[in-house]
């Protein structure tokens, strides 16, 4: 898996070639506009910028940090060799969630190749577009969050506002739960992502 910290780089270096505007700019062009919430400042970004939403909330959430190696920041140490994301993610009484996150990620892999992107909360699976992402919710529970516009209304899943990353999410706590419903609708996401 990639190092987040390097992923966050990369897609900050390619906003700035969308944009061609620094990550500084942007930010100084943000405090320009007075606006406080960072669901206005993304906004803002995707009008005037044309970004997608990852891209616009990721340089709204940064305003006034410089990430380490971009920009003239200092370079960041690097990642231990071999260090996992998932150690992070799941540390503590999310541990035994762990086996649950693999059992999703077994059933994507299947599907064919596809970048997974770790963040900081969860693990970004992409192909031309994000089409899932899973990592903890609670102690109890691994979030999947899908990016799939013609799923069927199922009790499991729960519909989220128009314009987030995914369309809906649905909570698993156990590795039964990784059923042949929940592959179906991985698989629907994966190949709508193209």
């Amino acid at each position: 898996m990639a190092d987040p910290q390097a992923a966050l780089l990369t897609q900050l270096r390619n906003i700035q070639a969308k944009t061609g505007k620094s990550i500084a700019a942007l930010h100084t062009l943000l405090a320009d506009t007075g606006l406080a919430k960072v669901g206005e400042k993304r906004s803002w970004l995707m009008e005037q910028f044309k970004l997608g939403y990852g891209d616009a909330n990721t340089v709204a959430l940064l305003v006034g940090k410089v990430p380490p190696g971009l920009d003239g920041a200092p370079a960041a140490a690097p990642a231990p060799e071999g260090g996992d994301p998932l150690d992070a993610l799941y540390a503590g009484p999310k541990a035994h969630l762990r086996e649950v996150h693999e059992a999703v990620m077994k059933v994507a892999r299947g599907f064919g190749e596809f970048e997974e992107a770790p963040k900081k909360t969860y693990i970004s699976l992409r192909r031309k577009k994000q089409f899932a992402m899973v990592g903890p919710a609670t102690k109890d529970a691994v979030e999947v969050g899908l990016n799939a516009k013609d799923l069927p209304v199922h009790a499991r899943l729960k519909v989220l506002p128009p314009g987030g990353m995914c369309q809906v999410t649905t909570r698993i706590g156990s590795v039964k739960e990784v059923d042949a419903v929940l592959t179906g609708w991985l698989k629907q996401a994966f190949d709508a992502a193209g």
